[in-house]
């Protein structure tokens, strides 16, 4: 008597168990696009190092302690940095020339 278990081939793994989805009819115009929103507090795999003055990181902190104080919401640096980077996205999305980010960086 083998002991030994028998194991699936390639070919049992990989074939096809369903027939390819049809392919989708025109779209009709699209909705507007949906808002971006910051990643909130989940595992990131990617990380960045911004360098900032000593004024954006005070100011930055007190915008926090704001949002505890005055709104009850507990949230770290790094969120309200990814809520601002999607705000500032979304803005150039929608406004490309007239949004605030690319008035602001021909200001320089």
């Amino acid at each position: 008597m083998n002991r030994r278990p028998t194991l699936p081939g390639a070919a049992e793994l990989f074939r096809l168990t369903a027939a390819p989805a049809p392919a989708p009819a025109p779209a009709e115009p699209a909705d507007p696009p949906v808002q971006r929103r910051g990643s909130g507090r989940t595992k990131h795999t990617t990380k960045i190092t911004v360098y900032v003055s000593d004024e954006e990181l005070l100011a930055l902190e007190q915008a926090r302690l704001t949002l505890r104080a005055s709104h009850s919401l507990g949230v770290d640096r790094g969120r309200v940095v990814r809520e601002a980077i999607a705000i500032v996205l979304d803005d150039l999305e929608t406004h490309g020339d007239e949004s605030l980010l690319v008035r602001r960086l021909r200001e320089q």
